[in-house]
């Protein structure tokens, strides 16, 4: 009987990881959740909770896929393990947290190299894109096809404006969990300290940063203006999320519920980052009835100091000849 219970026990579990779990009748044969640390009212979460209706009736109920929005399920770092491991069959990955695992998708978040999101979009649905994919399956995880817009990021301080590279020597800004962000900005004299989204608004409230760096999407739906007095246009980094599935997961599906799921999702991702392209076109206003005073920053300064520091070197010889030619390609040479 111990025997038994143990083994029920251990395929519990096993089954848990996957959380892949069928259902009699008319429910689903398949429930899978969605992850993302995005507020709800964000365009990603709107259109994966469109997306969620369009995969229930395409599969004629087969699969049923549940959103949690918000860090919901923990921290970026937090569902990137789960993911890993099966606890989260999909999450929205910031490419720069995934760096942790597949350290070439931060390749896009190159300081300065893209010069808006259609460049960006445009290297990662072409090769630079198909070699980011393809390195990884070795995380345990599964990439689909098209990356979504997390937006090209800007800097927001409660101190001062940031107009030159100058400005940031020993400034505390709030960075995600990327090794790139962080190299970046040591390398122009910032005093960088990775954060949690979750901790973000508390970290500006508290004064424990000067500041942080996002899109004005995320600056919007964070509501970061509360806690914020200028927003500095850098454009020093774009940025994507890479929808990642729990391999595990994604091979529990018969092959024509995953080819729904990943024709949805990739049809999803294009939507949603003309959502993002429309809502960044009319935040800059709304910002500033909000409160944030814009300026402009000299990104030739950062640029300089960049090459100065070696930074471009040096990101060059930790992605390879092959990798730093491909985007290279796509945006013109850095080094």
């Amino acid at each position: 009987m111990q025997n038994r219970r143990h083994f029920l026990t251990a395929s519990a579990a096993t089954a848990l990881a996957v959380n892949f779990v069928r259902f009699p009748g008319d429910a689903a044969e398949f429930t899978m959740k969605i992850g993302t640390d995005n507020p709800e009212t964000h365009p990603t979460n709107v259109r994966l909770k469109a997306m969620v209706d369009k995969v229930r009736a395409q599969t004629n109920g087969r699969l049923e896929l549940q959103v949690f929005p918000n860090s919901i399920l923990g921290g970026d770092s937090q569902m990137m393990t789960q993911t890993r491991s099966g606890a989260l069959q999909i999450w929205c990955a910031p490419d720069n947290v995934l760096s942790n695992v597949a350290p070439i998708a931060a390749i896009s978040n190159v300081g300065f190299a893209f010069n808006d999101a259609k460049q960006g979009f445009a290297a990662m649905d072409g090769p630079l894109g198909t070699y980011i994919r393809n390195q990884t399956p070795k995380t345990g995880m599964y990439a689909f096809t098209k990356i979504w817009d997390n937006g090209v990021r800007e800097i927001t301080t409660s101190t001062k404006p940031i107009t030159q590279a100058s400005d940031m020597l020993g400034f505390k800004i709030r960075v995600p969990a990327s090794p790139i962000a962080i190299a970046m900005f040591k390398a122009i004299g910032a005093s960088p300290s990775p954060l949690d989204s979750k901790e973000m608004y508390t970290a500006l409230q508290t004064r424990v940063m000067d500041g942080q760096e996002n899109s004005l999407a995320i600056i919007e739906t964070y509501k970061l203006y509360e806690v914020q007095k200028y927003c500095s246009v850098s454009n020093h980094m774009w940025a994507g999320y890479w929808m990642m599935m729990n391999s595990a997961a994604k091979d529990s599906l018969p092959k024509d519920v995953f080819d729904t799921l990943e024709r949805n999702m990739d049809e999803t991702a294009l939507l949603q980052r003309s959502d993002v392209e429309s809502l960044n076109a009319s935040l800059q206003p709304k910002l500033t009835q909000e409160g944030l005073t814009f300026n402009n920053v000299n990104r030739d300064s950062f640029k300089a100091k960049l090459r100065e520091s070696g930074f471009y070197d040096q990101q060059k010889k930790a992605y390879g000849d092959e990798a730093w030619g491909l985007l290279e390609k796509a945006v013109g040479k850095l080094t």
